[in-house]
């Protein structure tokens, strides 16, 4: 199966997703998306893949996944539909890394929240006590706000990283040989941008460094880094052009050029988009350290 990209939109005014899946899974895609999930079934039975693991799913089912993981639910026969006809109802909840900040990341009472996360790399199973506690508080999580909506997050996080009850789904071979393998393409693409930025470099060149078709090397490198890989150079040209203006004398032509830009008023733009102020305002950092 293909697997495909699925992109979540939060609301501005939402650090997290929480939603009831209420649908016919009849036609579900193998898929993947960025954010974490934590799903817990309520109604409905079939077969559920992530990863490499096959399984059954039923009512009671409590399933974390780290990002990237491809996976899909889907009924078939004899699993009979629930007593409302609906295939699937499930509480879930989406969320990314950014949900924790990185000021709290590492303090000590976050340690179990971390460790939750890293479970959730190769997808598990909650099962006993800690599946009875989360379920109760998911269930109570669509219908909060605020702060004690967030807490309660904190509190499901804390309980999944203190569990020992649990199965992992996907083999940790399986994890290990698709994220190594994204991990390496996405070096090779990275060192020949940082060699070759200020050629004119083609998205068919990329392409072939890592034996993907155009389009897919752009939504895989978009994918992984948040970034086009068009954005990703005008980076790496913007921090080499401003190490040159703080270090050198050169005016601002010459450094465009020898960043790899061919007309200034691109250079510029590019400049304030990744920095927000000028090269020459920039500069003028330099000067007033000085003093």
């Amino acid at each position: 199966m293909k697997e495909q990209l699925q992109k979540i939109m939060l609301k501005p005014d939402e650090s997290f997703y929480i939603g009831i899946f209420q649908d016919h899974i009849d036609q579900s895609t193998w898929h993947y998306h960025q954010e974490y999930e934590l799903s817990f079934i309520t109604e409905g039975s079939g077969k559920r893949i992530v990863g490499d693991s096959v399984e059954e799913f039923h009512p009671g089912d409590l399933i974390f996944i780290g990002p990237r993981i491809p996976h899909v639910w889907f009924s078939a026969e004899p699993y009979p539909r629930s007593h409302s006809g609906r295939s699937l109802e499930s509480v879930y909840l989406l969320f990314d890394n950014d949900i924790i900040p990185r000021e709290l990341i590492s303090l000590p009472e976050f340690t179990r929240v971390n460790r939750a996360m890293k479970l959730a790399e190769r997808g598990i199973r909650i099962t006993g006590d800690t599946l009875n506690q989360v379920s109760r508080l998911m269930l109570q999580l669509p219908y909060m706000s605020g702060i004690s909506r967030l807490m309660y997050f904190y509190e499901i996080m804390d309980m999944i990283g203190r569990s020992s009850t649990f199965v992992y789904l996907a083999s940790a071979s399986y994890v290990r040989s698709k994220f190594e393998t994204a991990s390496t393409r996405i070096n090779r693409i990275h060192e020949y941008l940082m060699k070759n930025y200020r050629e004119d470099i083609s998205l068919e060149e990329v392409a072939g460094l890592v034996h993907m078709a155009p389009a897919s090397v752009c939504r895989f490198f978009k994918s992984s880094t948040g970034m086009t890989v068009f954005e990703y150079l005008n980076k790496i040209k913007i921090d080499y052009s401003c190490r040159l203006l703080l270090n050198t004398d050169l005016n601002i032509v010459d450094i465009s050029i020898d960043c790899g830009f061919n007309n200034l008023s691109h250079f510029n733009k590019q400049f304030r988009k990744f920095i927000g102020k000028s090269p020459s305002q920039y500069r003028k950092l330099r000067n007033n350290v000085s003093l």
